[in-house]
């Protein structure tokens, strides 16, 4: 465990030990490195043409891996009898860091050797007092020489022989800790049955998820009881201030957690919030020895159950959803180029609850398999700076990504190429494409419109006819419809600029937009029908209702043809093609129908309404709805040649 700064920030002492012991026994192979690093560098200056260990490899391995330390052999010299190393202040501070490191865990025990102490207070001040280059004979024996001192009064001690000393008190204190594994969780001082069972529930949890991770470090679990309180820590990834720490007292479930990220912080509180926690002391903190000072979140979950069977199914509940912290905020970066910040996170949620995860993603190439797959499919459906929700939408968006997460979570697992996840990506990509019709979204809402104006004329128009008041109310309501169907029409244009496969398009809903126009258009004739219908008999009435009748029957078959167009996907659809073409078809004979009409229309009027205004507006409506019907003809016929040559069927 490295991550002993943030444990002691949340307050848990007591799984520190272990940890402390694990860094004194990794800087006490850094000291003995460096004292050797020293000897070469001191050897060299005075015997230039032997040869220099190369000791890369071993800085590397310890995590020393610095140019200073790897060149400083070589940039010895002599100068008399004295030897010139230029970083020796720099070494002597590096000694003096790992030894305190080194100290820590021996001179914390309860029966620390007061004299040890003593002798580690006097090389820190001896080390940290270094300030020159040179490095005579009498400074190097006194840190690398091995012999004890033959009067044990500790003047001839060594910086060697206090590090051989501390090794052996560290030996000892790992010994005494009798540490042992509960499926793969470091623990200590459980001699309750009862604790191993939860700290193996716990692990059974972490273990479910734990794959999700794939190589990627982190996950780490360590327990101890502490007098009354069971502690199990897991050190997430790899930031030193991403920690939780579980605490269990009888019922009572407290886990501490700490984040960088303010929205990964909010992620965990609602996957936890979830399983029942209550959340407290939520805030900002900032340690001078964690996340290079700056702040980092902070808070506290509770859980209070009812008996020990839920109170493992808790601590196992928990453990899962660990994993999908680890490169959560990578992955929620990569998601944004595709849909908005908060539906990123609430996919990355969706992924946790269906337990896909999201490093399986990233690993196959995260962001490059979409982009990738959107480049296939090429400029009939994207172009450079499109977002996929604005393409495809975003609940067709967020399925396809989340599809192609596990697809590509499932691919990790069984180890397949990363070309077999960017041939599927774009498989997938082209199916929600097929299916995804946006142009037919646009053009049932324009639809919309016109079915409501048409069945708004259809009602006026039977009697009672419309008072002043009435029509002028319709007017003002068809003129509103007309004006957001063609804010539609618009919508279509722009978008035909910047996506070559809406340029078709464009003239099948100027089709649909002809008839909106003279729809609108007749709730404007009934407006002045109001005042100008004097000699309009029954007969007259009834043929302009049967034709704003027959207009609107036109308006809901074309509905109905715009309904199965959804659904056709090539030829294979007989059913769904037959009952397209027939309310195309239906279309037609209402046209037919209106053009009799029309006639009859004239005819009566011409022979039964002598006054000049009301035959005006009879002829004028007759032949602004008649209008209306050749409009949804050819619209009819234009979605038939649309929707065919999309699908690969002959019209």
């Amino acid at each position: 465990m490295e991550k002993t700064a943030a444990v002691a920030s949340l307050g848990q002492p007591s799984l520190l030990l272990p940890a402390w012991i694990h860094a004194a026994l990794r800087a006490n192979d850094r000291l003995k490195l460096l004292l050797s690093v020293l000897q070469s560098a001191h050897a060299h200056a005075r015997h230039p043409r032997q040869g220099v260990p190369d000791w890369s490899r071993e800085l590397a391995a310890s995590g020393l891996d610095a140019p200073w330390l790897r060149e400083l052999p070589t940039s010895a010299s002599r100068d008399g009898d004295a030897v010139l190393v230029p970083e020796l202040p720099r070494l002597a501070a590096l000694l003096a860091t790992e030894l305190a490191t080194m100290a820590r865990p021996v001179l914390a025990a309860a029966d620390a050797d007061a004299a040890l102490a003593a002798r580690c207070d006097r090389w820190q001040a001896w080390l940290q007092a270094i300030s020159d280059d040179a490095l005579d004979t009498t400074r190097l024996r006194l840190l690398t020489h091995g012999q004890r001192p033959r009067h044990g009064d500790g003047e001839d001690d060594s910086l060697h022989l206090l590090v051989m000393d501390l090794h052996k008190h560290l030996n000892r204190l790992a010994e005494e800790l009798h540490s042992e594994q509960i499926d793969g969780a470091h623990v200590w001082q459980l001699d309750d049955a009862l604790d191993r069972a939860r700290v193996a529930a716990f692990m059974r949890g972490l273990h479910r998820t734990a794959w999700l991770k794939f190589d990627h470090p982190g996950l780490d679990t360590a327990a101890t009881r502490d007098d009354a309180r069971l502690l199990i820590q897991n050190d997430i990834g790899t930031n030193d201030a991403h920690v939780l720490v579980m605490e269990v007292v009888e019922r009572r479930v407290t886990v501490t957690y700490s984040d960088l990220h303010r929205s990964r912080f909010a992620f965990f509180q609602r996957q936890l919030a979830a399983l029942g926690a209550q959340w407290h002391e939520l805030g900002a903190r900032q340690d001078a020895g964690l996340n290079r000072g700056d702040a980092y979140q902070y808070g506290r979950a509770t859980f209070e159950v009812a008996d020990e069977a839920a109170l493992q199914a808790l601590l196992e509940a928990v453990a899962a959803r660990i994993v999908f912290l680890i490169d959560w905020n990578r992955a929620r970066k990569r998601l944004q180029l595709f849909v908005r910040k908060e539906r990123a996170i609430a996919l990355l949620e969706e992924a946790a609850r269906q337990e896909i995860g999201h490093v399986g993603w990233l690993r196959a190439g995260g962001e490059q398999l979409v982009f990738e797959a959107m480049q296939a499919i090429g400029e009939s459906a994207f172009r450079i700076g499109d977002r996929l929700d604005e393409v495809l939408g975003q609940a067709e968006a967020e399925g396809y990504l989340l599809t192609l997460m596990r697809l590509a979570t499932e691919a990790q697992r069984q180890q397949q190429p990363r070309a077999l996840v960017a041939d599927e990506a774009r498989l997938l990509l082209a199916r929600r494409l097929q299916r995804r019709q946006p142009e037919l979204d646009l053009l049932a809402e324009h639809a919309a419109y016109c079915e409501a104006l048409a069945a708004a004329i259809a009602e006026a128009l039977q009697p009672p006819l419309p008072d002043a008041d009435e029509a002028r109310r319709l007017a003002q309501r068809a003129k509103d419809w007309e004006r957001r169907a063609d804010h539609l029409v618009m919508q279509a244009r722009q978008r035909a600029q910047r996506q070559p496969r809406w340029r078709p398009f464009t003239g099948l809903i100027e089709r649909f937009d002809d008839a909106a126009d003279a729809l609108e258009e007749c709730a404007f004739v009934v407006s002045l029908a109001a005042a100008h219908r004097r000699g309009w008999d029954d007969t007259l009435t009834e043929l302009l209702g049967r034709l704003a009748e027959t207009v609107l029957a036109a308006m809901q078959e074309q509905l109905k043809a715009l309904a199965l167009a959804r659904g056709l996907d090539g030829p294979r659809d007989g059913d769904d093609h037959d009952a397209f073409v027939a309310a195309t078809w239906q279309v037609l004979r209402a046209e037919r129908e209106c053009d009799g009409l029309l006639r009859q229309i004239r005819q009566h009027a011409l022979a039964h309404v002598a006054e000049p205004a009301a035959l005006l507006v009879a002829l004028d409506l007759g032949g602004q709805l008649e209008r209306a019907s050749d409009h949804l003809l050819a619209a009819a016929y234009g979605l038939r040649e649309w929707v065919f040559s999309r699908s690969g069927v002959s019209a």
